[in-house]
């Protein structure tokens, strides 16, 4: 096959070579390593958020930061979480690479790094092998903790074969900074620093904690439907704040469902986003929550 398909055969050995520079770990980690020199722009993104106090309230500003809050949220419950970690619909290439840009926007990596990770944090979820679980860590190392890591930076390329074939893919998550760059620029020639401030700083930064509480919060607060393995509870609070990601339970029950909200009652957001785009005929074959799983809710 080498022969007749150099090309496969080329990118086989570049997804091996991609892996061996971070491995599947196998026991715990011994040290917990902040890298100070990626936590400085974490920082600043932070303190940014202060520049309300000086640009002022702007109606147009706020409702664009609010805007791309849902939108992005909506790439990254969507499409970074259902679709490539768990690829629970079927969409095309270009579809896939559209959403996977947004999902880049809101300044949480690539999305191959961010599908390896999750797949890891469900194989292992709240075991010592868990990066980011509060049974763990603490709230705080699962909250934010985890991504101030060293060891956590590299994306392990062996977890994520299925999606490293596509090479826009693989350029959108090594230059992951490029887009929210892009994003930050035309919001700030758009409408000046109100719309940089309030439309990247403030909506990014809030889209990054309502994430991250899916981490930490969403293994604390809540009730548990399920006896799982792992301490995932529901949450309402939380499946507003992240558009339907607070079943968190109901997830861990059946993490290859493209919806979270297993019953008409729990609010998934996300879920009838995704039906929307699949009457329109952009994604397709939306997977459902075997009888079997509801059957068995306690």
């Amino acid at each position: 096959m080498a022969n007749r398909y150099p090309r496969l055969a080329a990118i086989s050995r570049w997804l091996d070579s991609q892996a061996g520079e971070a491995a599947i770990p196998t026991t715990p980690p011994t040290e917990r390593r902040v890298d100070w020199v990626r936590v400085v722009p974490f920082i600043g993104m932070h303190l940014a958020c202060l520049g309300v106090f000086l640009v002022g309230w702007h109606p147009a500003a706020v409702a664009t930061a609010v805007g791309l809050y849902l939108v992005r949220m909506f790439a990254i419950t969507g499409f970074y979480h259902r679709y490539f970690s768990h690829r629970s619909f079927r969409a095309s290439r270009p579809v896939q690479f559209l959403f996977a840009v947004i999902g880049a926007s809101s300044t949480q990596r690539g999305p191959l790094w961010w599908a390896a990770h999750h797949r890891k944090h469900h194989r292992h979820a709240d075991t010592e092998l868990d990066v980011h679980s509060p049974r763990q860590h603490g709230f705080w190392w699962s909250h934010m903790g985890w991504i101030t890591s060293a060891e956590n930076f590299p994306t392990d390329m062996r977890e994520v074969r299925d999606l490293a074939r596509y090479p826009e893919l693989v350029w959108l998550n090594r230059f992951d900074i490029v887009v929210p760059m892009l994003l930050a620029g035309g919001l700030f020639l758009v409408g000046g620093w109100p719309f940089l401030i309030w439309g990247y700083f403030v909506s990014t930064v809030a889209l990054f904690h309502g994430t991250c509480l899916i981490n930490s919060l969403a293994h604390q607060m809540g009730s548990r439907r399920y006896d799982t393995d792992d301490d995932s509870r529901n949450s309402f609070i939380l499946a507003l704040i992240t558009l339907g990601e607070g079943w968190h339970n109901n997830h861990h029950r059946y993490p290859g469902a493209a919806r979270q909200g297993f019953f008409w009652w729990e609010i998934d957001l996300t879920y009838y986003g995704l039906r929307v785009l699949q009457a329109l005929g952009v994604i397709h074959d939306l997977r459902p929550v075997p009888a079997r799983v509801l059957r068995g809710a306690g």
